[in-house]
């Protein structure tokens, strides 16, 4: 079909909205009276009949209203639907709930949280693997005789701990400490792997004690930290067992397949990584996922600038788009400069200096 006419976008926007709202079939008489399109029934269902034909629609049964297909939402979540702009309280309430959150690895889950609590839906949350995160800090307390410990603290509150073979001084520790502030600044564990092991190998770091030592300790104490995966937090499962579309017994199996299935969702969820704002996946874009009936709306938060991890609702295709999309825009923005308050800018300052 060419492109859709005006009197087609009102109708099929406002089939969009009312089956969203209701979770029924919408037909004619229904758009006719609640919706302000002032024609006919009958023009109306000869639209509604165009749309169908086009793939926008479909008639779950002879005698029903028409649902919205994967194709109509797409069009009604690119260029039909306003996003709602959220008011300065809500803004507010996100920024608060994130400057009250503990640092460390339940963040992510208290966002997943939060979000859902947001939103009314299921929240997942795909935290920062390890060596993507920057180092906010790297300190080597002695043990025993012999051994250090070394403590790295990440940009998210996470600490690393690792034991390591080494005789230093009090003195020495301390000039290691201020010479290695000046080298880990902004960088991630995956950068810092790299740039010691290439330091390292150079013929002057080769002639500087101090800095030969620094850099052999550091690079242990990196290299100790095994790659990581990414973790998948989901909060809120059983706000979506009580929705119509999954409320059967193939229904619920569905749901629980989709949410068992967690290399998927990150596959999915992975996908947002290079895009700089709000995505939305819908019914089939994401699969077989939940038997092609759930969307998902997903958004990056980052690092330092870099993108590290993917903040996201799982809902049914008739999710409320207007709504759900601007709360996870703001909520990735706010995990986004809570990543950066917490690195606090990677000075090295801090109480273990």
């Amino acid at each position: 079909m060419s492109e859709l006419s005006a009197r087609a976008k009102q109708i099929l926007y406002a089939a969009i909205t009312e089956f969203v709202a209701t979770g029924e079939p919408v037909g004619s008489r229904t758009l006719s009276k609640k919706c302000g399109i002032e024609l006919s029934p009958a023009s109306i269902r000869n639209v509604l009949s165009d749309l169908e034909e086009a793939g926008y629609l479909q008639q779950p049964h002879t005698s029903a209203g028409r649902v919205p297909t994967d194709r109509a939402f797409r069009l009604f979540i690119d260029a039909l639907m306003e996003v709602r702009a959220l008011s300065q309280e809500e803004h507010a309430r996100i920024r608060a709930r994130f400057e009250e959150m503990t640092p460390g690895h339940n963040m992510m889950r208290e966002t997943g949280r939060f979000l859902s609590e947001l939103t009314g839906a299921v929240a997942v949350v795909v935290s920062p693997r390890l060596e993507a995160l920057t180092l906010k800090q790297l300190r080597f307390l002695r043990t025993n005789p012999g051994e250090l410990l070394a403590v790295l603290v990440m940009s998210n509150g996470s600490v690393q701990n690792r034991f390591i073979s080494a005789q230093v001084s009090d003195a020495e520790l301390t000039r290691i400490h201020n010479l290695l502030d000046d080298v880990t600044d902004g960088r991630t564990l995956g950068d810092l792997r790299d740039f010691f092991a290439r330091k390292l190998a150079t013929e002057r770091i080769q002639q500087d004690q101090l800095r030969r030592r620094a850099f052999s300790l550091a690079e242990a104490a990196v290299s100790e930290t095994p790659p990581t995966e990414a973790d998948v937090v989901i909060e809120g499962q059983s706000k979506l067992f009580d929705r119509p579309e999954f409320s059967d017994a193939a229904g619920m199996k569905q749901l629980v397949s989709a949410f068992d299935d967690r290399e998927r969702l990150l596959r999915l969820l992975d996908a947002t990584m290079a895009a700089k704002g709000p995505t939305v996946m819908v019914g089939q874009e994401a699969g077989e996922l939940g038997g092609g009936q759930l969307a998902i709306v997903r958004a990056p938060f980052l690092d330092h600038g870099r993108t590290v991890g993917t903040i996201g609702i799982i809902g049914p295709t008739r999710m409320d788009y207007p709504k759900v999309v601007p709360l996870v825009e703001a909520t990735a923005s706010a995990m986004t400069e809570y990543m950066d308050r917490s690195s606090g800018g990677g000075s090295g300052s801090g109480s273990m200096k």
